[in-house]
């Protein structure tokens, strides 16, 4: 959305803070969609999700290509939202938690790694965007989406149990209960329903530091190049910039999803919000190419790292019974930090002209989450109890 945001605006004349709305009513959808994905994954798997969110993302990004008033804009993101919910972390990171319990940090590592790596897209769209326009841009985008993933999520499998596996291969009890194909729970297996979570300390103060963080991380992807073009840098280097974002977090989603087996994923999390603030702060006072770098060292890899430790640390407390629906709970409360977030940044440019006190605030916001963090108590609930 980034790399669209300054021609969209230019055509159409809309403020800042109007497109900014409509990733924040993006957001919103997302959130109320949440559960409904993790609901539907945990029921009949990743493959019948995605392949279903595939067709309608394809749908909202022609759309996108073919918009002409600021109602049709907001229609557009609304199904291309519907379709991106069925992409998230939520669908991918329950398929492998699934299929993991020792080494389910590097796994989740390794699987969610294919989100940065989109990174390396945003020349590519900056290049189809100055050579053939934003509206054929979005079309490209839409059929290259169903191109790829239409076959490709035909090759996802669900839990183990289906197919005569256990997780890592080493579980051999038979199950305690097995309520249907897609429910086994073993003795003693951390085992929370979605209403057992909702009644938990944990679920709310994990929610909590989670949403400030993705507050942070929407308003980011939406305005990162505005940012940069409000500092006079070249579009094409300001892609560049940009484009390591999401490529320097595979370093963190990578290396924090392998710690996240060995250390408490508590102090992980906080260490990943403490390289966010020090990121935000070159960021801040950036005047020359160096301060990008450093922003890009500090804030990529703690933006994998927190997106990485999320899911094991939800599959720590809550297991994997039902943790499609967790996630999808607590993505729903993560949204409200979502929809403040572009519409803040956007509404600070059009009153002070610059950006510089919206990063600012965010540092004081990650640095409320940091001792939530640290309250943070596991609750047991094993088959056992």
């Amino acid at each position: 959305m980034s790399a669209f945001f300054n021609p969209i605006v230019e055509e159409f004349r809309w403020t800042y803070w109007v497109v900014s709305l409509a990733a924040s009513l993006l957001a919103v959808e997302l959130g109320i969609l949440a559960p409904i994905a993790g609901f539907l994954t945990d029921r009949f798997g990743p493959r019948k999700v995605i392949f279903c969110s595939t067709l309608l993302s394809g749908i909202g990004l022609f759309l996108l290509s073919r918009i002409n008033s600021l109602l049709v804009f907001y229609i557009a993101f609304g199904i291309l939202s519907i379709g991106l919910s069925g992409f998230g972390q939520i669908v991918t990171t329950t398929a492998v938690a699934n299929w993991f319990d020792k080494k389910v940090g590097r796994a989740t590592g390794f699987a969610i790694a294919g989100y940065g790596a989109g990174g390396i897209l945003m020349p590519l769209i900056v290049w189809l965007i100055a050579h053939w326009g934003w509206r054929m841009s979005f079309a490209i985008l839409g059929i290259a989406t169903c191109l790829i993933l239409l076959p490709t999520s035909l090759l996802l499998r669900h839990k183990p149990e289906q197919y005569g596996y256990f997780p890592d291969g080493e579980i051999s009890d038979p199950p305690e209960t097995t309520q249907n194909e897609t429910e086994t729970i073993y003795s003693g297996e951390v085992a929370f329903t979605a209403i057992h979570a909702l009644r938990t300390k944990t679920f709310w103060l994990l929610g909590f530091a989670l949403t400030i963080q993705l507050m942070v991380f929407n308003a980011m992807i939406v305005h990162i190049m505005p940012y940069f073009a409000s500092m006079g840098l070249p579009r094409g280097r300001a892609a560049l910039v940009a484009m390591f974002i999401p490529l320097s977090s595979i370093v963190g989603r990578l290396s924090f999803g392998w710690l996240g087996d060995l250390f408490d994923k508590r102090y992980l999390l906080v260490m990943c919000l403490l390289f966010e603030i020090v990121g935000l702060a070159f960021l801040s006072y950036a005047e020359a190419l160096w301060h990008l770098i450093a922003f890009l060292v500090f804030f990529g890899p703690a933006l994998g790292g927190t997106v990485a430790l999320r899911s094991i640390i939800l599959r720590e407390h809550f297991g994997r019974r039902a943790l499609g629906s967790i996630q999808g709970l607590i993505t729903a409360l993560m949204m409200i930090g979502a929809l403040v977030g572009p519409a803040y940044a956007g509404w600070v440019f059009d009153v002070r002209g610059g950006y510089q006190m919206v990063w600012l605030t965010f540092i004081g916001a990650i640095l409320a989450g940091i001792p939530v963090i640290l309250a943070i108590r596991k609750t047991a609930k094993t088959t056992g109890d």
